[in-house]
């Protein structure tokens, strides 16, 4: 690869949504328990937005720590990897530019929903290898909790709202922090397995009132979930050059702390290599992987030199795994 033409991560932020919900409070109007809910997913509390709070504002809250973070004021392009767009058209990113001071950089959004900030890396690491830009400011951000039916006990446990970015420069493939390769992949045969049926072309309006809400069959994304980012992973492993035994830190999306484990043993992975954040976050959808990524540099589980493994899976059905050496970066706590 030509010096100069690879995305360096130079700057890490994130925001969370200031109202906390805890098992408890669901359980006193759900169907379910503290108990249950811990031992099947992992997940203690989670953050939600009020009302009047959008993916925009989360994402200008994270892209403006991230820039911080890189020490850079301007960037060439931002991209935002989200599900919960603010309004169907237009998109949400050249929102977030402007209120980040950004004038009139590139923008534009990424739908490949949990998958979605791998996905957003991998094209802005496009964008500086094409010698677009030199440099993207990255958003993951969901208010995934406004998808949600209220009285489903199946989906509103697991899922938070909040908004993770990073800032990548245009550097050289070996220098710490220099992401690559990506893989990258589809299933749309799937997309019946998480959906939200209504709000899109196909159907404009609910025919009835559940259509407007997030649908999942839990199993079966399970299964495929664990096998895809496995699969993933060792594709990128083979490209790196590196051994299992190499990985120091797997950045799993945290939708499951279940997924994550059994995505870590069936790689080989040693369960304490795992960076693991939702049990207070709970699944924050694009967001989950740098705001994981945040808390693992805060709590030292990401140190620099680590050699990490990010890996994801979402709605589409849509996967991805990339890696990099980390570099050292200062980081504000969420």
């Amino acid at each position: 690869m030509v010096a100069g033409s690879s995305a360096v991560l130079a700057g890490l932020g994130g925001w969370l949504p200031p109202r906390v919900v805890g098992n408890a409070e669901l359980a006193a109007r759900l169907d379910t328990s503290d108990e249950w809910i811990r031992s099947r997913t992992g997940i203690a509390e989670r953050r939600v937005v009020d009302d009047g709070m959008s993916t925009v504002d989360m994402s200008v809250a994270a892209g403006g720590r991230a820039l911080r973070s890189a020490g850079v004021d301007r960037v060439g392009a931002v991209v935002l990897a989200t599900a919960t767009p603010d309004q169907p058209c237009p998109a949400s990113a050249p929102q977030v530019a402007s209120r980040l001071g950004q004038g009139e950089a590139a923008a534009f959004d990424v739908n490949a929903v949990c998958s979605g900030f791998v996905y957003a890396l991998a094209t802005a690491a496009g964008l500086i290898a094409a010698r677009v830009v030199r440099d993207v400011l990255v958003v993951g951000a969901d208010a995934f909790t406004t998808l949600l039916d209220p009285d489903d006990r199946g989906t509103v446990p697991i899922f938070g709202d909040g908004a993770g970015a990073v800032v990548l420069r245009a550097g050289d493939p070996g220098e710490p922090g220099a992401f690559g390769p990506f893989d990258l992949h589809s299933d749309g045969d799937q997309a019946e397995l998480l959906i939200v049926p209504a709000g899109g072309s196909r159907q404009p309006r609910p025919v009835e009132p559940r259509d407007r809400y997030l649908r999942m069959e839990g199993q079966a994304v399970f299964r495929h979930a664990t096998t895809r980012m496995a699969e993933s992973s060792r594709a990128v492993l083979d490209e790196l050059g590196w051994t299992v035994g190499e990985v120091d830190r797997f950045v799993g999306h945290q939708a499951n702390v279940r997924i994550l484990s059994t995505v870590a043993k069936q790689l080989g992975l040693p369960a304490d290599g795992l960076v693991v954040n939702i049990d207070r976050t709970g699944n924050t959808s694009a967001a989950s992987i740098p705001l994981a990524l945040v808390d693992g540099v805060r709590d030292g589980s990401l140190r620099p030199g680590d050699r990490v493994l990010l890996a994801a899976f979402g709605a589409g059905f849509t996967w991805g795994a990339t890696g990099l050496r980390w570099p050292d970066l200062d980081v504000d706590p969420l």
